[in-house]
């Protein structure tokens, strides 16, 4: 099977929702000697960002979506497991959620993806986070960045809450700050004192690891 076969594959397992095929195939590229990364990037996050697409345009509903990010989990998980000892390494660790009020998490779903495949230990606190959970748990982790998204207008202030927070408990210095999501933007980062914005998982990666001060390899 060729690799433009197995990356088709992989997306579609993605878009027809289908665990044991997504998993089947994250087998068949590890055997077949692929870059688990560019099997990721090219194939299943492609499929996860066409369910994206369809969900915008009222053809797909929640319930999929959410069912479509768990597939998308278990197939990055299977992959981890055949990165290379230097990607493997830990290059930073990655607090991560949806804020409160906010359920959605199909780009953060991604993001996750993409910052595992590339070395990060990452901690996803799902939806629905509030401020005081990403503080307490960043704390008690020991991370070095921590990242909101925030899919909706009504929650996007909940970002700017997490930067007013971190400042009024003298913590702010302590933890580089990520924000993305829809509504977001690199003025929304500026205006409240985010360290960075990404626009999408790609830039995520390459802005994580420029925060950390780690040069990114092409």
């Amino acid at each position: 099977m060729t690799k433009t076969v197995l990356l088709e594959e992989a997306m579609n397992a993605i878009i027809n929702c289908d665990e044991a095929k997504a998993v089947d195939v994250a087998k068949k590229a590890l055997a077949a000697g692929l870059d688990p990364v560019e099997v990721l990037n090219e194939g299943f996050c492609k499929g996860i960002a066409k369910v994206g697409d369809l969900f915008g345009r009222g053809k797909v509903f929640l319930p999929e979506l959410i069912q479509t990010s768990e597939v998308m989990k278990v197939a990055t998980k299977v992959l981890n497991e055949g990165l290379t000892t230097q990607t493997s390494l830990t290059k930073g660790k990655f607090l991560i959620g949806t804020v409160e009020g906010d359920v959605h998490d199909i780009g953060k779903g991604i993001v996750v993806s993409l910052l595992s495949a590339n070395g990060f230990e990452v901690i996803d606190l799902g939806r629905d986070v509030p401020v005081n959970t990403f503080i307490e748990k960043a704390l008690e982790l020991d991370v070095d960045i921590i990242g909101t998204s925030a899919l909706l207008t009504t929650t996007l202030e909940i970002q700017k809450k997490l930067e007013d927070e971190l400042k009024k408990n003298g913590l702010r210095s302590k933890f580089k700050t990520m924000v993305g999501g829809a509504p977001a933007t690199q003025r929304w980062a500026d205006r409240i004192g985010a360290d960075a914005y990404a626009e999408d998982a790609a830039e995520a990666v390459t802005k994580a690891l420029a925060l950390l001060e780690i040069k990114v390899v092409c």
